[in-house]
Order: structure tokens, then sequence, then C-alpha cells
């Protein structure tokens, strides 16, 4: 690193908010709005110290429809001299109350997030089958799926809904647990699920998997990933669920434009792009990410999906 470029990031941790803004985004992507309530400043002085921090190459943003999203930039390698900088800095400032207010409050912004989608499940199970082939096609899950199933195997299907892939996957292996988090959708998947004798169907967050370490051998995302606030340390949860050299599938939608699903269904992400998936399944320890653009179905009129599989190392 150049002297002048270490300098230039020492300088722009100088200043006290900024170093809370860098401990926020380490580990959390948040928007303008969002880190003014969880650090309770304005808007302009938010604004005008991430624009500094940006400068000096701290933090970086996308575009999230009308919104910026910020995460952290530099500081994320695992050696150099800005990572001991911020370590440095991270250790002082971390030790501060005002991180821990800052944390607590981060904990309640990502919390408000889920608050659009668990309205929609609540009052959409009875619908939720109709709903979503409506968009996609009929059992736009089952194809990318089948091929990875061994006989063997214990599955899980996480954010199972009302339980179609769980049963789909039931014939083929040896196990399947299905994990949901709402208590409508539980109940129509126990009803769907109770003729087979070893599928389980248990409640649970994907941020907090009720399922043991190292015990599966694929975890299945079947149109789950864009409602999750932050999808990096749900897919971290997952590595630490599967066994060595275990599988995750992901299936979602690429990048879309369609802004009116954050209103009737509760999205909080417009798809994915290949990019996304690889950095999160590599900081959660899977080798390279394989995603594969899926063909439309004929009577499908939602976005383009994917299929995306990573391996645990």
């Amino acid at each position: 690193m150049k002297r002048n470029l270490l300098f230039d990031r020492l300088t722009a941790l100088a200043d006290p908010i900024r170093a809370r803004l860098l401990l926020v985004l380490e580990r959390h992507e948040l928007t303008v709005s969002e880190l003014c309530s969880s650090l309770q400043l304005p808007q302009s002085t938010v604004s005008r110290h991430l624009r500094a921090l940006a400068n000096a190459g701290w933090v970086i943003s996308r575009e999230d429809g009308t919104s910026n999203r910020y995460r952290m930039g530099a500081g994320r390698e695992p050696n150099g001299a800005t990572r001991k900088l911020w370590l440095s800095v991270r250790e002082e400032i971390g030790s501060m109350s005002t991180a821990a207010r800052d944390a607590e409050r981060v904990r309640g912004v990502i919390a408000s997030r889920q608050s659009t989608s668990q309205k929609f499940f609540a009052s959409s199970a009875a619908q939720w089958d109709k709903m979503r082939a409506s968009l996609f096609g009929a059992r736009a899950e089952l194809s990318p799926m089948l091929g990875l199933l061994e006989d063997d195997w214990t599955a899980a299907d996480l954010g199972c809904g009302t339980g179609q892939l769980a049963e789909a996957m039931a014939p083929f292996v040896r196990r399947v647990i299905a994990v949901d988090e709402s208590p409508d959708m539980l109940r129509a998947a126990r009803t769907r699920l109770a003729p087979f004798d070893h599928v389980e169907v248990r409640h649970g967050t994907l941020e907090a998997l009720p399922v043991d370490p190292e015990s599966l051998d694929v975890a299945v995302l079947s149109l789950v990933l864009h409602y999750v606030p932050e999808p990096a340390p749900v897919l971290a949860g997952i590595a630490r669920a599967l066994k060595r050299n275990g599988r995750v599938l992901v299936l979602d939608m690429m990048p879309h434009d369609r802004a009116e699903f954050r209103e009737t269904m509760g999205h909080v992400w417009p798809g994915f792009s290949v990019e996304q998936l690889s950095q999160w399944t590599a900081e959660a320890g899977f080798a390279t990410c394989r995603m594969v653009m899926l063909p439309s179905l004929t009577q499908s009129t939602g976005p383009t999906l994917f299929a995306a599989v990573a391996r645990k190392l």
C-alpha cells in the first residue's frame, strides 16, 4: 500500500463518528436512514461522514431501488496495513459504551426489516402455493433439486413454507428436516408431511437454525433468501450445520426491477447477482459458488430464477 493511501485512511478514521459508522458497517449492510436510526444522527451528518469514508476506501455501496446500501470495503482483507489499522481502531471504539448502544439499535433496525415479510406470511399461508406458482410456475423448485440427492443423505428444507419441497425430497433421501419461522406455514407443512415418518418439521429461524452442527449433507434455500435481511450470517450458519463437503443449494431470483414485490409480498432483496452470492458463500467457508440461470417456465410471471450450488470446504 502506498504511504499516502495509508495516511488517508488513518485520517478518515480520526473522527469518532466515522469509526462508529465503520464498526456497524463491518457487520451489516445498511442504508443512510438505517444508519441515522442506529447512531441517532441527522442524515446530513451521516452522509457527510460516509463520503469521507468512501473517498478513503473504507466503505462501498450498491444501489437497491431508490436507496444505496453501504458496507465496509477496505479492512476486510486478512493481512496488510489497512487491516492492522482497523483492528487497532476497532478495539478502541468497540470498548466504548456508545458502541454497545449502536449495536442494540442496529438489531432493532434489522428486526424492523422483517415486519413486512412476517405480516405477509401470517395472512397468506392458505394462498401461498397458488401465489408462488403464479409467479414462478408450478413445481419450479423440483428440476434443479432432485439431481443433488442421494438415498443416504440428510437434507434440510430451510424456510420450508408449506412443505412443498420437503415433500418432493422425502422419497429420495434418508431423512428430511424442514424448518420455518411462521406458525401458519408450519401448520400447513405438518399436515402435508404427516405421511412421512422420516421428515421432521421444526420451528426456528434461519438466523438461529435448530439443527446440530455438521449434521446435514445438503441444505436447500428455495425462494427464501430474498426474505432474509442479512444473507451472509445465514449462509455462515448453514455452513456450520453441514458436514464436510456438504452442499447448499440456493434457488432464487436474478436481479430485477419489480419494486412492487416489497409491498405485496414482503421481499427484502430484489434478486441476487453472481458477485453477491459468490462473496457471501466464500466468506461463509464454501468453495467456489456455481450459479446457473434457469429457463423461464411457460406460465410464470415472475423474474428469472437461478440455481446456485456451493460446497463446504
